[in-house]
């Protein structure tokens, strides 16, 4: 077989859909070609794709399902929104197709057809998607009480505009209320009503939500999120991950950047801030989080009785 001809550079490198080739000038022959992967009816590749971006790797799956959206897990990830690891193969893409549209069967694609309005797919980096609120009531399916939680939290967090790029959540509270009522009856909504009793705002990081919740099933008080330590004078100081100013307890959970030599020296000079106020700290590690995180509840648990705290009370 003759060398294939040069594909055009926008198609290089990356999976595209038979009719975006045939824009921009490719032949039917030149994609019979055998340099060229089929990825399912109207998908070709060339090349390995495993290694590429998911929204590059996605968008032709989309775009050739008319009315789909990327959804679910597909959907929380491209949103970076905490999900639980896929077990299925790495290149099964979850997509939604609208109650009452024609079925699809294709490989890669794992179609969910359900009831879909139009408010509740958005455009992220030119693809189709369910919008945050959506996708989070869709993960209602898949994950359990608490991984939805953390999903929740981390939805109506309020990002941090010089490190994120953006200072709004991704929804609210109400957003989320409104999926759960606009869609009764749907698998996982008991899963969902649970949840969002559950869900913060202020919880920075999945390991933040987790802890929070392991207190509150051990009986721990409710703490404060990411909430400034402030001095009678009105000095502001810094914020601990979560915090009891009643007892002037922080707690701080040490994710594994903690361990790079600027963020020891940072992490120090915060522990002297503490002491200097007057306050407790109490610091958590991934060692403390294993079995239900009883090791960090035993902590927080010491550090509120030798403050005054008494369960009941």
């Amino acid at each position: 077989m003759k060398t294939a001809r040069r594909l055009p550079k926008e198609l290089e490198g990356r999976p595209f859909t038979v009719a975006e080739a045939g824009r921009a000038g490719v032949t039917p022959k030149r994609l019979r070609h055998r340099s060229l992967t089929a990825l399912g009816r109207g998908i070709r590749s060339k090349g390995p794709t495993a290694e590429l971006p998911l929204s590059v790797r996605v968008r032709p799956f989309v775009e050739v399902n008319e009315r789909c959206a990327a959804s679910h897990l597909t959907a929380a990830e491209l949103s970076s929104l905490p999900r639980r690891r896929q077990k299925e193969a790495p290149q099964m893409y979850h997509v939604i197709r609208p109650e009452g549209a024609a079925h699809l069967n294709r490989p890669h694609v794992i179609v969910h057809r359900m009831k879909l309005y139009e408010d509740e797919v958005t455009v992220l980096d030119g693809i189709p998607i369910t919008t945050p609120e959506r996708t989070w009531l869709d993960l209602a399916e898949m994950l359990s009480v608490d991984e939805l939680v953390v999903a929740g939290d981390s939805c109506v967090r309020v990002p941090r505009a010089e490190l994120e790029g953006r200072d709004m959540p991704l929804c609210s509270l109400e957003d989320l209320q409104r999926m759960i009522d606009r869609h009764k009856g749907k698998r996982g909504i008991r899963k969902a009503k649970e949840a969002i009793k559950l869900i913060r705002v202020g919880c920075d990081s999945p390991q933040e939500s987790l802890l929070r919740l392991a207190m509150k099933r051990a009986g721990l008080p409710e703490p404060e999120l990411n909430v400034p330590i402030i001095e009678d004078d009105g000095t502001r100081h810094h914020q601990p991950d979560l915090s009891y100013r009643r007892y002037r307890i922080g707690i701080e959970y040490e994710g594994e950047h903690h361990g790079e030599e600027g963020q020891i020296v940072r992490d120090i000079a915060r522990s002297e801030r503490y002491e200097a106020l007057g306050w407790t700290e109490v610091r958590i590690s991934k060692r403390h989080m294993v079995n239900d995180a009883k090791a960090a509840v035993a902590k927080v648990r010491t550090a509120l009785v030798r403050a005054g705290w008494r369960p009941g009370r």
